[in-house]
This record gives C-alpha cells, structure tokens and sequence, in this order.
C-alpha cells in the first residue's frame, strides 16, 4: 500500500506516526518543507521526504509538484494534514485514482457557506476527515443547511498519541525569570490570539489574595500592547512573566505547580496540555474544544467554564491549598496520557483507516 502524505509542520506525534507506518509496511512519503524540525527524525525512521511548500490553498507550483508525483506512481492514499495541502491536493488528483485523507485539528471555521470549504473539507474528492478530537467531529456533523450534511461515516476521530518516552528532558530553571524558588508557578503555553484566553488568565489574579505565592509564567508569541496595558493594571504585575517562544517550553512547564489553558472556543487537542500532563503537571483546562476530553474532571485536572476569570482564580487557589491532592492529579494526568492518549494507538487506528480505504478502492 502507497500513501503520500502532506504536512506543513511535522511535529513529534506526527513524526512518529509517519516512521511506525513505515515500520508496519506502508510505503509512505512526505511532501513537506525542508526546515521542518523533525526532518532528520524522519530520514533517521527511513522515511523518504520530499520538499514541498505551499503559499496558498491554490498554488501552480505546489500542484504541479504533486501531480508529477502521483502519476509517477500508483499511490493508494493521498493524506493531507492542513488546508493548504488538503486544496492543492484536491485539484492535483484531477483524474488520478487515490483516496484522499483529509486531518482536521480545531472546531469551526468549515461552514457550507464559505466557497473555501467546498475547496477542502466538504469537497466531494474527500473520502475520510480524520479528527484529532471528538470536539472536532461533533463540529462537522452538527453542520447543516437544508438537505446538506456531511455523511456521519466520513468523519472519524484518531487523537494525535504521544509517548512518555519523549518527555525526558530535566525541569527547567525558573530562577533565571525572576521567579523565586518558593513561588507557586502557573504556566501557560499558548500564541495570543483571541481565542486563546490568556487575558481571561490575566484577569483571574483579580481573584487572588495579593499575598498568595502565585507567579505567572506565559510561552508563546503573546506580544500585544493590550495584553501588557491589562498585565501593568494587574495587582500580580510583577508576578506574570511572559518569556516568549521557546523550543524548551515543555521542561518549563514541568517546572510549574500548575497548567493552565484559558481558552474561548475551538480548541482540538492542545499539546501544551499534553506535554504538561508528560511531565506530571495537572491542567486546569475550560470545556472548549477537545480540552476536556483529556482529562478526568476533578482526578487527572480541572474543567471549568470558558471565560470564567473567577473559577480559574478557584482552581489555582484549590490547587495551592491541597498539595497532596495537586500531586495525585499530576500522577493521574501522566497516567492518562500514557494509557489513553499513545502514538501507537494513532498509529495502528491510522493503519486501520489506510487498511480500509484500500479495500473499498
């Protein structure tokens, strides 16, 4: 069986879902830029990878470069993991009998009124949408206008596993942001984007006693002179660190006491919280998105409600005042991502899909 897949970012999970394909018999290829990070892992797993790198959802140059590849050989599978690939993957297999595979990885934006959707998701060509989370396939078969529906067998949800193996890297030094050893870290990985929420986390020290030893520690791209005039009038000010983008942001949040993603609407299957529950830091998470479906309310983390500064504030104070019962969260959040969320499940439902895709054609 032949596969092609195309990425714009192949990230850990996805890396190793590709080479244990490899290793379980699928002649797959990767068409993906040449700076992606896990690049060399890929080559390292025997996978072959060809550079491609799409400037828009109709790109000549990028279909051109796929065309030429399907009909130079019989691929089984096309599978694309992002609009760009998806579209430019689409009008490249005019005409040449592949399946395709679309990923889908955050609720919303795909609506029968949008002339872009008909290019990718709800395009006929498309035979299965992979989910990355149970969110985002409630999403696409909640959609409806007049007698149009998305077929409840094209979407299938496949979490994106990863392994605890991975997550082997020494906690990070703190004390070089100006937090004290004693402080009770809260850490966030997230980019500023509305959706995100991190002025609703902002708001929540609102709701903290002044003398509570609570820090702030925010990774990601959150530069924004609205977020810095909110974080200035903050009574936590000089206790909410932004550091930016770092490629050492899971070892920094295995140095918090405490995860948290604030986020609004539309999340799938963040992997800030994953990598943070790797490392036994529990997750205070909002019921968006397939936020909550990693965790067990009140064992491996906490849910509460979008938007609600005040019950962050509840769940950050609960979590300083019961260390025992933080630790027990943080043991059973590692647990459930090495029970329920493996990149070997991902893979083997993965080869199940292909499997049956295969049989059909």
């Amino acid at each position: 069986m032949a596969v092609l897949c195309i990425t714009s970012y192949s990230d850990r999970p996805e890396a190793e879902t590709f080479i244990g394909l490899r290793k379980a018999g699928v002649d797959i290829e990767v068409m993906c830029p040449s700076s992606t990070p896990h690049n060399v892992r890929l080559k390292e797993g025997e996978v072959p990878v060809i550079d491609l790198s799409p400037k828009g959802r109709v790109d000549f140059a990028a279909i051109r470069i796929i065309r030429d590849r399907l009909k130079g050989k019989r691929y089984d599978i096309l599978h694309t993991f992002n609009n760009r690939a998806l579209s430019n993957g689409i009008l490249a297999s005019c005409g040449v009998p592949v399946k395709i595979v679309a990923y889908r990885g955050i609720v919303g934006n795909v609506s029968f009124f949008n002339p872009g959707s008909w290019l990718t998701y709800l395009n006929p060509r498309v035979d299965r949408i992979v989910c990355v989370a149970n969110a985002v396939r409630d999403y696409l078969l909640s959609m409806r206008f007049l007698w149009l529906r998305i077929p409840r067998e094209k979407v299938i949800t496949i979490y994106k596993g990863h392994d605890l193996a991975w997550y082997r890297d020494q906690p990070a030094d703190l004390s070089g942001f100006d937090i004290p050893p004693d402080a009770f870290v809260v850490g966030c990985v997230a980019n500023m984007r509305p959706r995100k929420g991190i002025d609703v986390l902002i708001k929540s020290a609102e709701w903290l006693p002044e003398d509570a030893p609570v820090h702030f520690l925010l990774v990601g791209n959150m530069e924004s002179k609205k977020l810095r005039r909110k974080i200035a009038a903050s009574p936590f000010a000089d206790r909410i660190h932004i550091v930016g983008f770092r490629t050492d942001a899971p070892a920094l949040m295995a140095s918090c006491d405490l995860f948290v993603l604030p986020a609004l609407r539309r999340e799938g299957l963040p992997k800030g919280v994953i990598e943070a529950m790797a490392y036994g830091t529990p997750p205070v998470v909002t019921a968006s998105g397939g936020s909550p479906e990693l965790i067990v309310n009140n064992e491996s983390g906490i849910v509460v409600p979008p938007g609600d500064a005040q019950a962050i504030a509840e769940a950050i104070l609960f979590m300083l005042d019961n260390p025992e019962k933080r630790r027990q969260m943080g043991e059973n959040a590692r647990e459930r991502i090495r029970t329920h969320f493996r990149n070997q499940d991902t893979i083997r439902q993965t080869l199940e899909l292909y499997q049956e895709l295969h049989r059909v054609g």
